[in-house]
């Protein structure tokens, strides 16, 4: 049996309410979506909130899920915008983009430098609010730059601007 097929029997086994089945799916993905939503929001203890309100959606709303994506992708969809609502309530303030601060992504070479995955997991986290969640959706989680347009109601070129600026901001902290 394939790992999809295996996940579906999974998926309708917690419809029917099975403890074991919603504990597998807990225990599946649960350490995935902590991760992104410590990245997002940068407090263990804020993340940890979060993943549990994840969870309590995925299982009261996993009858809407139709199988048209794969139930990680669904997960991490309703964590992302977990994040993205947690945030947005504590009125998260992006820098606007300037006339004076319009730059394009910078196109210097990238020293040949090996880093941990500590180190720049750590490098991350010391972004400033704003940067981290466009680097961390952009970079980490995939998202184009319309969409997290869309999903953080800023400009399209708002959400460049910050990368640009995380890019250059995570250069100088690993220098």
């Amino acid at each position: 049996m394939d790992a999809q097929q295996t996940h579906r029997d999974l998926v309708e086994r917690c419809k029917e309410g099975r403890r074991d089945a919603q504990f597998e799916l807990y225990r599946l993905y649960s350490r995935a979506m902590y991760n992104t939503c410590l990245r997002m929001v940068n407090n263990p203890h804020d993340a940890e909130d979060i993943l549990q309100s994840v969870f309590v959606e995925v299982f009261s709303k996993l009858e809407s899920f139709r199988n048209e994506s794969t139930i990680g992708a669904w997960i991490k969809r309703i964590t992302v915008n977990k994040c993205i609502n947690f945030l947005k309530s504590r009125r998260l303030a992006f820098q606007e983009l300037t006339a004076m601060n319009d730059r394009a992504e910078d196109q210097t070479p990238e020293p040949d430098v090996s880093y941990t995955v500590e180190k720049i997991n750590k490098a991350v986290a010391g972004l400033p609010e704003g940067y981290r969640v466009v680097f961390s959706l952009y970079a980490i989680e995939g998202y184009d730059h319309e969409e997290i347009s869309q999903i953080l109601n800023i400009s399209e070129a708002t959400s460049k601007s910050q990368y640009s600026r995380a890019k250059a901001k995570l250069r100088d902290i690993l220098a």
